[in-house]
């Protein structure tokens, strides 16, 4: 089976929780919820889903345990967690903007405000997925900083970035100096591409491998079993 541009994101977020074992997971959008349940149905079985209020759930939604709000609290900061959040801006060391577009004073653009991004990036891995990589997304400087990158978080004990996905691919920190770097195209794409649609200077490997292909059992889940509606197109196309 030929897989979409959409599975090759959806694989991607799922890679975030392989074998992560019994933590938290805590997707932000259609592609990362449906990666996460796929993770949980495949390589990662003892993950844990939440329905966002107060009850750890299955892949299909029906309940399998209670999460009152100060057992989430412990798994946030214990590092128990593993969130997966949007980004308005993001640049080269992580740092992330959520809140709003120019001077923080009188800004242009008022956003989602810096809501738990502080807390989830210093107290818990923070991977962040992009639907549309441009260089609006991916800045020099975000104009202001909610979740905090690697050049602000010394001494953070559970700070990680594990990776970013966009619709373009896969990046990641590692590098010697903990800036970003392209890990993996999605088929299709070029370097040139990713480039293009960066607004600072990506550490690029002489040697980019495409995302890994989805297997067919995979693909059914997700066609089948999780997403038979394909919400998944609404965020990435083809």
């Amino acid at each position: 089976m030929t897989a979409t541009r959409s599975e090759y994101c959806v694989i991607a977020c799922a890679e975030a929780w392989r074998d992560a074992g019994e933590i938290l997971a805590s997707p932000m959008g259609l592609i990362p919820s449906v990666g996460a349940r796929l993770a949980r149905l495949t390589f990662s079985p003892d993950l844990l889903l939440t329905d966002g209020e107060a009850l750890l759930v299955r892949p299909d939604g029906t309940p399998e345990g209670w999460l009152p709000y100060r057992r989430h609290l412990a798994l946030v900061t214990g590092g128990r967690r593993h969130v997966m959040m949007g980004a308005s801006q993001l640049d080269r060391y992580g740092n992330q903007n959520i809140s709003c577009i120019g001077d923080w004073a009188r800004p242009r653009r008022q956003l989602l405000g810096v809501r738990g991004a502080p807390v989830n990036t210093l107290n818990n891995p923070t991977s962040y997925w992009v639907p549309r990589h441009s260089r609006r997304v991916f800045v020099e400087k975000v104009d202001m900083v909610c979740g905090v990158g690697y050049d602000r978080a010394a001494g953070a004990r559970f700070h990680r970035i594990p990776r970013v996905v966009s619709d373009l691919g896969v990046l990641d920190f590692d590098t010697p100096d903990r800036s970003m770097r392209l890990a993996s195209l999605h088929p299709g794409v070029t370097v040139d591409q990713v480039r293009e649609a960066t607004g600072f200077d990506l550490v690029v490997p002489d040697e980019v491998p495409y995302t890994r292909e989805p297997t067919d059992r995979e693909l059914e889940l997700i066609r089948e079993v999780i997403d038979p509606q394909d919400t998944r197109s609404r965020e990435v196309g083809g």
